[in-house]
């Protein structure tokens, strides 16, 4: 209990202070390392991914539900749709800030596992190590790839959303309505794609996390 609520604090001030160095060095000191930080942050990424297809999906049907509105209150299809669209801006928001911060932490471990290297007197060792630094980068690399895809689909996602909220926002009628219709289709098969990246993305992070927890 003791050590979680001194994690708890390191991680409050040094986060908010924006050192990261300082959080690592200070980390590791309480027992958290830089790879344990790294499985973390791969996780956290994960999830975000997993609570950004749930969103982007809801949106979908919001969106869904306005468009084939007929009679009732149509500016509250509309409120519901458009507070769909902006949870679904959020959600992209922390996928990426979460991206980040796994680029953040993977660069320090890989770094002080270079240097590390450097001081193991056996060469058979020192080999061996090498060669797992190696293969690990080269998971990372591919994870990366997939995350940032699945990440830059979000975006024209957003943008057409968006425009669709914007449009209706001062013409808010079954006219306007429909003409937007056309472009749902369209929203339907970029909101799918999205899903099919993430969940590659997904799959990928549980098979580097294990990988990584493997290696301990």
């Amino acid at each position: 209990m003791k050590n979680r609520l001194s994690v708890a604090i390191i991680t409050s001030v040094l986060l908010l202070s924006g050192c990261q160095s300082a959080y690592y060095g200070a980390m590791e000191k309480v027992g958290y390392h830089k790879r344990d930080i790294m499985v973390d942050r791969v996780s956290d990424a994960k999830e975000s991914q997993q609570e950004a297809q749930e969103q982007f999906s809801s949106a979908l049907e919001e969106m869904q539900t306005l468009l084939n509105h007929d009679g009732g209150d149509l500016q509250s299809a509309y409120n519901k749709a458009k507070e769909e669209y902006e949870a679904s801006q959020e959600a992209a928001d922390e996928v990426s800030s979460r991206i980040n911060k796994v680029e953040d932490v993977a660069e320090a471990l890989f770094d002080e596992w270079q240097t590390e290297i450097g001081e193991i007197s056996k060469a058979s060792l020192r080999r061996n190590s090498e060669a797992k630094l190696r293969e690990t980068q080269r998971s990372y690399t591919q994870l990366m790839r997939t995350m940032r895809r699945a990440e830059g689909k979000m975006a024209p996602i957003l943008t057409a959303m968006k425009d669709n909220m914007l449009y209706l926002k001062h013409n808010l009628n079954a006219q306007a309505i429909g003409a937007i219709k056309g472009e749902f289709a369209s929203l339907q098969t970029d909101i799918a794609s999205l899903i099919n990246e993430m969940n590659k993305s997904i799959a990928e992070s549980t098979q580097f996390i294990e990988s990584l927890e493997g290696a301990k």
